[in-house]
């Protein structure tokens, strides 16, 4: 079966062209796959800042220790994002077919993971990520995320929308990476059931872990989730931790400290220290609220992707 068969069209086949590499020149390019290279991972891939033909890459290497699920999302990827056409959505250049599981060539993210920016303090060089800077991703990814919905011949599902499938240009422009887990929705269909579920654990809607069927209102749930994060800079298992380790003694958690004017209790410390936007509440607020929306129990109450990529577009231009 050619990888573009009709069943896996969401897109135009030839917008996002991609070209060969020999796994020589990606050796070459990587540094013989140099550990220190390495600036995001995952389970199943690592992926490398690499240097080819006079251009600065992104080289993602899928391990071979789970190949039967490594070689099923580096396909995936393939076949997503080679239809891909999004500033927000990490652009394929090409691939190498003579490794085990075929290698992938992205454009560049010089800056790396959003979740290393947000919680890897103690590097040297740390920059800070303040309000707007967080309002802008949280802008960048909405967008992107509503491209995948409504954007394209059939919606696409990212199912495991978190901070580090978020990845950062030099400029600190937000590209959403790795679509391991993203389907589409067949034609003539409101939602995609699963034999197995997908996602990360605290990023899941409650209603795809009752059935196994996701739609869009999953994803806008996911980004919620990721929202919290990244007002709080803490992970989602670390501030459940806190909330007696569960999602919604969580949400009530973060409720209460709303309702009680204590909410620069939770929010990032970077944040709340930011002295280049001094009257930043009422931006803090609208943010919790625009969380709560997201993360709605029933997917009816929350709001299109698109509606909140136009919540968060205003929040940002009251900051700059």
């Amino acid at each position: 079966m050619p990888l573009l068969d009709p069943d896996t069209l969401i897109g135009h086949p030839y917008k996002n062209p991609i070209r060969g590499y020999s796994a020589e020149e990606l050796q070459a390019a990587t540094n013989n796959y140099d550990q220190r290279q390495v600036m995001a991972y995952d389970d199943d891939f690592k992926l490398y800042k690499g240097f080819l033909q006079d251009r600065p890459v992104s080289v993602m290497c899928f391990l071979g220790h789970n190949s039967k699920w490594a070689e099923e999302y580096c396909y995936n990827n393939i076949v997503f994002a080679s239809q891909m056409s999004h500033k927000n959505v990490l652009k394929l250049i090409g691939c190498c077919l003579e490794t085990e599981i075929p290698t992938l060539v992205f454009e560049s993210v010089e800056s790396g993971s959003l979740d290393y920016r947000i919680r890897r303090r103690s590097r040297p060089h740390f920059k800070p990520l303040l309000l707007a800077h967080r309002l802008k991703i949280a802008m960048e990814i909405a967008n992107a995320v509503a491209y995948l919905h409504i954007g394209l011949r059939r919606p696409v599902v990212f199912r495991d929308i978190k901070l580090s499938h978020v990845l950062l240009d030099e400029q600190n422009v937000a590209k959403l990476y790795d679509f391991s887990a993203s389907k589409s929705i067949p034609e003539g269909e409101t939602h995609i059931k699963d034999a197995v579920l997908m996602g990360t654990a605290g990023f899941v809607a409650p209603e795809y872990m009752m059935t196994a069927y996701s739609n869009e209102k999953c994803d806008v749930f996911s980004f919620g989730m990721l929202l919290l994060e990244l007002l709080t800079g803490k992970a989602i298992h670390s501030l459940a931790h806190t909330a007696q380790d569960d999602r919604f003694f969580l949400l009530d958690y973060v409720k209460n400290h709303v309702e009680n004017n204590r909410l620069q209790e939770i929010v990032d410390p970077v944040v709340v220290e930011d002295r280049s936007f001094p009257g930043k509440e009422p931006q803090l607020l609208a943010f919790v609220l625009l969380i709560f929306e997201c993360v709605s129990e029933s997917p009816a109450d929350r709001p299109t992707m698109m509606d909140v990529a136009k919540k968060l577009r205003r929040m940002y231009l009251s900051v700059i």
